[in-house]
């Protein structure tokens, strides 16, 4: 599994999964922001531009970060978090390991299945991927994604990258994504964190998850939609990440 890190030097560490269809400079700005603190860790999804394997799953690629996070880390890291795609995963981490990390952020994860979609995705996509080359379609794609104007380069240079199959495969695995029962067992303490304008069913997700993880804390951002806490507002996650660290300390 390949990572960018930072922050190599200090002990404690921090492991950020990125969003579907980004990569790990989703959460480049924040890593930047912990670096002088903590040991960033952010890898690259499989399936996704630059990864090692193609995408098998939200369970494969938990497993795979599990593995990881034993290998290097001694079994736990002291937080992790996810946006979207990345929430998933985390989620599907902590209901298999409880112990994986001491805290978690899950933003914008979506844990309530849809057939529908799930059954259109496969048909969209075969018809319509060679648009993904297209500078102008990814650039009205980034703008109705409201990702902040710097990252528009790494994300064209990236989403070009991802194979039709792999795109298909990790979208359709999200739309089908349920949390396991497992998650009850969970011992960090997690923060749930969903946009106020985002749809219905990722507010609906977030509420699930809060009442299924003890002693978790749902967080709606006022004003903001899917994704904008983490790739927009760096700094603001940053901020309330620490101090949720510090305050448990």
């Amino acid at each position: 599994m390949k990572t960018v890190e930072y922050g190599k030097e200090n002990n404690d560490v921090v492991m950020l999964l990125h969003g579907g269809g980004l990569s790990w400079w989703n959460y480049r700005a924040e890593a930047e922001l912990l670096g002088g603190r903590y040991h960033t860790v952010l890898p690259i999804l499989d399936g996704h531009a630059d990864s090692e394997d193609d995408f098998g799953g939200i369970e494969e690629n938990a497993d795979r970060i599990i593995s990881f996070i034993d290998r290097e880390y001694g079994g736990s890291v002291l937080l992790i978090g996810g946006l979207s795609l990345g929430g998933q995963i985390l989620t599907e981490m902590l209901s298999r390991r409880g112990d994986i990390c001491r805290f978690a952020v899950i933003e914008s994860a979506s844990v309530i299945p849809s057939k529908i979609t799930d059954a259109l995705i496969g048909p969209t996509f075969a018809s319509g991927y060679g648009l993904i080359q297209k500078k102008w379609f990814a650039k009205a794609q980034f703008g109705y994604l409201r990702i902040r104007d710097e990252l528009f380069d790494d994300y064209y240079r990236d989403t070009s990258k991802i194979s039709k199959e792999n795109m298909i495969a990790f979208l359709k695995d999200s739309a089908a994504y349920q949390m396991k029962p497992g998650i009850g067992n969970c011992r960090a303490r997690v923060r749930v964190v969903v946009g106020e304008k985002e749809q219905r069913k990722m507010i609906r997700s977030a509420q699930l998850l809060n009442e299924a993880l003890p002693g978790s804390r749902l967080e709606k951002k006022a004003g903001l939609r899917h994704g904008e806490y983490s790739v927009n507002n760096p700094e603001m996650y940053v901020k309330e990440l620490t101090e949720m660290i510090v305050q448990a300390v």
